[in-house]
This record gives structure tokens, C-alpha cells and sequence, in this order.
């Protein structure tokens, strides 16, 4: 992270999600919640960053009454830092348009760029402790 002041805080676990749309980031956002108590047990704090828009971040949010931060990257500039950013191959270009998912209306932006689902866990140095990146 370029931005150390959450670090400040202390040892940070950090997910990269695909969007409100995406039943399996959902699910996963969920059991983060689950587990929420014991990651603040060990005086951590989960923050989920999506491309999505800051109204539709702050929506799911309020929407699940997620405990933690869930951010906006619609530029993709943290995904990219964190090397977890792709474009999306036209194959899925042609799948999320044959069931009407408009990046664009999630996203913002025109471009068919999505984070691969990817958890990083930070100390409060700014160390990658432990990372796991999904293929796509």
C-alpha cells in the first residue's frame, strides 16, 4: 500500500474483490464478515477494494452491513500496484454481456479491466506477510 496511515493502525488484510455482481465476491465478503471478530482479535482490520464506483462500493456496503471498509479503485491504480489487475478476455467479455452485466454502470469507465480475487496480508511495516492469488 502507498498509503501507510491504515498500517498506523496496525497489521491490515487486505482483499481485492471483482464487484457487487459476483456471486462468489459476495459470498467471500460475507465470511470475512464472519470472521471479522477474530482478525480484530489480533488488532488487524480487513479492508475489500473493488473497480466499482464510490456509490456503488458505499451501496453493497450498507447493503450486507459489512463491519469493515470496502473501498473504491476504479481506476484500477492499488489492483495494479498489487499486480492482481487483468483485462478480461473476450470470452468473459462475451458472457457478461450475454447476461446484461455492464461494467460500465458497476465500474464507471469503459475499459473491461477486473482485479483476479487476491487477499494480502500487511504488517504494520508495510510487509506482505502472506498473499493468495485466485487465477482469474
Amino acid at each position: 500500500m502507498t498509503n501507510y496511515e491504515e498500517l498506523e493502525k496496525g497489521p491490515v488484510v487486505l482483499t481485492f474483490y471483482r464487484g457487487s455482481w459476483c456471486p462468489f465476491c459476495n459470498r467471500q465478503l460475507k465470511a470475512y464478515q464472519e470472521i471479522l471478530p477474530d482478525i480484530q482479535e489480533l488488532v488487524a482490520q480487513l479492508l475489500a477494494i473493488s473497480p466499482q464506483t464510490p456509490d456503488n462500493t458505499l451501496s453493497m456496503q450498507e447493503k450486507n452491513e459489512f463491519d469493515f471498509q470496502v473501498l473504491s479503485d476504479p481506476r484500477g491504480i492499488v489492483s495494479a500496484k498489487y499486480n492482481v489487475l487483468f483485462d478480461v478476455p473476450d470470452y468473459l467479455k462475451d458472457a457478461y454481456e450475454k447476461i446484461d452485466l455492464d461494467l460500465e454502470s458497476f465500474n464507471g469507465k469503459v475499459n473491461w479491466i477486473l482485479p483476479v480475487l487476491a487477499t494480502f496480508m500487511i504488517d504494520e511495516t508495510g510487509e506482505i506477510r502472506f498473499k493468495h492469488k485466485s487465477k482469474l
